[in-house]
């Protein structure tokens, strides 16, 4: 059951929850950057979680059905239209055979995910069909759909129930104003005291150099660091240090200027300072920003990051849940 790509919209990838394991090898694990959205997706069309769907970032593709197929599409407010008529958020529909599929811009949030009963059955690569685009790995020959495309589609049993929406109480809110908590890391004490409060003080708006690997944030006042001579293996900037690990979410700032929160595809280390780690429970959040969107962070504990990770954690049980009893 192919689906061709007749225009590829501005950066569709396939991914799925993406490939962990490897990041001690510099293979980022790659996957939806809203992974609540991804999920929801593909309960909605009987689909385990973890099957691969298309990320669709702010203006959709366009694809043509050679077979039936069950859809739904999640996240970003990109509304779906179907041979011209407008199709709902949240829920499965139908498709049928030699229909075409396009997506209104993005109204609200940067990212939605379309799944298709079955799943799109590209080859795996390291137990994942996620595309990573810096290392060609995954998704269609490791790089964004171009026209002409054939997407392969698995089998499904299972498909879900059409026309039930997602209840607004197990939506996540599409905010063009967020507060990320942020986790301070080993080398915040190369900032002063003064830096570190203006950090948290200032509003960063989401530069337009914001994609898979990294968030580029801009508008807050340079931050200081302690001057020092450098060690040994590390260069002249004042952010620079002896290289060390990078985080999924860990944040750095360049010569003190411009904070860039990195993401699922970000390299697994290098030799800028990172002053902290936005929490896993924020992380897709980030990923619906758009650019121009403001961000502020606020401080928080360890403990206070693990009880958000479990209040995500249910939210998301919730939503199986719901699916399991309302979707069969």
């Amino acid at each position: 059951m192919p689906i061709k790509v007749i225009k590829p919209g501005l950066a569709t990838t396939v991914q799925d929850t993406g490939r962990e394991g490897f990041y001690h090898l510099g293979i980022p694990p790659s996957g939806g950057l809203d992974q609540y959205a991804l999920r929801m997706a593909n309960l909605l069309v009987g689909n385990s979680e973890q099957m691969a769907v298309l990320e669709v970032t702010l203006m959709g593709p366009e694809l043509e059905f050679s077979e039936d197929a069950q859809v739904a599409v999640s996240g970003a407010r990109m509304l779906p239209r179907l041979d011209g008529a407008l199709m709902p958020l949240n829920t499965a529909f139908r498709v049928q055979a030699g229909q075409v599929l396009r997506f209104d811009f993005a109204t609200a949030g940067c990212r939605s995910y379309l799944a298709i009963a079955g799943g799109i059955n590209v080859p795996q690569v390291l137990g994942s069909r996620s595309t990573y685009t810096l290392g060609a790995l995954g998704g269609v020959e490791g790089r964004r759909l171009q026209a002409g495309d054939i997407l392969p589609i698995g089998t499904t049993t299972t498909p879900g129930t059409e026309g039930v929406v997602v209840p607004d109480e197990l939506l996540m809110p599409l905010e063009k104003t967020v507060t990320l908590r942020l986790l301070s890391g080993l080398y915040v004490h190369r900032l002063t005291p003064d830096a570190v409060a203006q950090f948290f003080t200032d509003t960063w708006h989401v530069g337009t150099e914001a994609d898979r690997i990294g968030y580029r944030l801009k508008g807050g006042m340079p931050l200081a660091y302690h001057p020092r001579t450098p060690p040994f293996g590390a260069g002249s900037d004042p952010s620079n240090i002896v290289d060390a690990c990078y985080p999924i979410g860990s944040v750095q700032v360049p010569g003190g200027l411009e904070p860039i929160i990195l993401l699922r595809d970000a390299v697994s280390g290098g030799g800028y300072m990172t002053l902290g780690t936005v929490i896993s429970a924020d992380l897709d959040r980030v990923g619906q920003l758009q650019p121009h969107h403001q961000v502020r962070f606020v401080s928080v504990t360890l403990e206070e990051a693990l009880s958000a990770r479990r209040q995500y954690q249910q939210r998301l049980a919730t939503l199986r849940q719901w699916a399991k009893t309302l979707l069969r």
